[in-house]
């Protein structure tokens, strides 16, 4: 069973294809968890993915915009982003999100 120290796990550009995210991942064969950090103004393009996304806000404040819908998401709050949906963010403050996401192929947040 293997274990894992976070702050071990390099830190790195989550998804450069279309967010500013960096973060550490963990990575297994269905389900990858990660905190990512962003910096004020930014956050993540319009995009989509086969597997549902979860992304937990410890501190700061984002706005999701998912199935048509603009919404504000703080401390303690959850935005759920369903397969195939498009959706994105952006940072309205420095913000840390832990982030649990369905992965293909043991790939995860690399290839989305």
């Amino acid at each position: 069973m293997p274990y894992f120290t976070l702050q071990d796990v390099p830190e790195e550009l989550v998804t450069p294809k279309h967010s500013t995210a960096l973060g550490r991942l963990i990575t297994g064969e269905q389900v990858e968890f990660g905190i990512l950090r962003f910096k004020a103004g930014e956050g993540a393009q319009i995009h989509s993915h086969p597997h549902e996304q979860i992304v937990y806000v410890l501190k700061g404040r984002m706005k999701v915009l998912s199935e048509g819908e603009e919404t504000i998401v703080g401390p303690g709050q959850a935005a759920l982003f369903h397969p195939n949906v498009p959706h994105g963010t952006k940072m309205l403050e420095d913000t840390e999100v832990i982030s649990v996401k369905g992965v293909l192929d043991g790939v995860g947040h690399k290839t989305a």
